[in-house]
């Protein structure tokens, strides 16, 4: 049975990224879902999920925290990968060099 929010969450999903190959889709659909995001907006919980699936799977970012960079600078570094992955996607936003996730969660790794 499909819950309101898991509707919302394939929904959101689906307008923001409507190119999304199936199997991420699917993984990021799972991290939207994690209970510490059940407190935030639906296509806040989508969006913070969808770029850091696509940091983490599409991108150096891992590499460079495991080589010491700090996370705002290995996020800094992988920008345009994130936003490349975005624009495949047919994304209808892109990541801000400007916006800031001070204090939200990262799914990914938040849930290790």
């Amino acid at each position: 049975m499909t819950t309101k929010r898991q509707a919302e969450i394939t929904k959101a999903l689906r307008r923001l990224v409507p190119m999304i190959p199936f199997n991420e889709a699917e993984d990021v659909k799972k991290l939207s879902k994690q209970r510490h995001l059940r407190s935030l907006p639906v296509p806040v919980a989508v969006w913070l999920s969808l770029v850091a699936h696509i940091r983490h799977l599409h991108t150096d970012y891992d590499e460079l925290m495991d080589d010491g960079y700090d996370r705002d600078a290995a996020r800094h570094f992988v920008l345009d990968d994130i936003n490349e992955v975005l624009t495949g996607w047919q994304a209808t936003r892109l990541l801000d060099g400007s916006e800031t996730e001070a204090g939200l969660p990262d799914p990914v790794e938040d849930q290790e």
